[in-house]
């Protein structure tokens, strides 16, 4: 069972490409830049514990639980970017779902939107599943897609901690701004999401 470097290098790359560590610092200071330290710290290895766990799941047996709940990829895009727009409205109008500034300290945004959808995002999602299936049987090829997802999930992990530094250099006002940046680049994202879900959909119904 040796293990396969090419494998390795190539899920790894694809990973980091669609995860796109350092763009996630946006999104992570607007959320997490108005709470205390301890808690940011604490989200900065939450949120890709979450995203490993979901991937993981999905790398295990994503091919069975979409089958079995008849899910498409498309439908993975559209719930996703459906929720990333809502994140996204939330972070352009500092109002949360009640209708008051801020979000509520009970919500752990290191679930849900950092963990997932924006970590573990259908890209991510479906760039591992068609990995594994490339590599049946292979248990080398296997091995190397574990070591990806650990070691891109790790570097998240340590870029999202080193970046709450910036927060003292930003400040109340610096966040402010970075909140509505992130929530004008998630907005983009969500859009494209559910584009591609569209196209899905359409290419799958032609």
């Amino acid at each position: 069972m040796p293990f396969d470097v090419t494998v390795y290098t190539t899920t790894l790359i694809t990973l980091i490409v669609i995860m796109d560590p350092p763009g996630q610092v946006p999104v992570f200071l607007s959320l997490v830049g108005h709470r205390s330290a301890e808690y940011r710290r604490r989200a900065a290895w939450q949120a890709p514990l979450v995203s490993l766990l979901v991937i993981s799941v999905f790398a295990i047996g994503g091919k069975a639980i979409l089958n079995y709940l008849h899910i498409g990829i498309p439908s993975l895009q559209g719930a996703g970017g459906l929720l990333l727009l809502l994140v996204a409205l939330q972070l352009l109008t500092g109002l949360g779902s009640a209708g008051k500034p801020e979000a509520s300290d009970d919500v752990n945004v290191a679930l849900v939107p950092l963990g997932t959808p924006l970590l573990a995002g259908p890209g991510a999602i479906a760039a591992v599943i068609v990995a594994v299936s490339a590599e049946a049987g292979n248990a080398g090829g296997y091995v190397a897609i574990a070591a990806a997802i650990i070691s891109v999930h790790l570097i998240v992990m340590i870029v999202l901690r080193y970046s709450t530094i910036l927060i003292r250099l930003l400040g109340i006002g610096g966040i402010t701004l970075l909140a509505k940046i992130a929530g004008l680049l998630l907005a983009a994202i969500a859009v494209q999401l559910i584009a591609d879900s569209v196209a899905g959909f359409v290419a799958a119904g032609g």
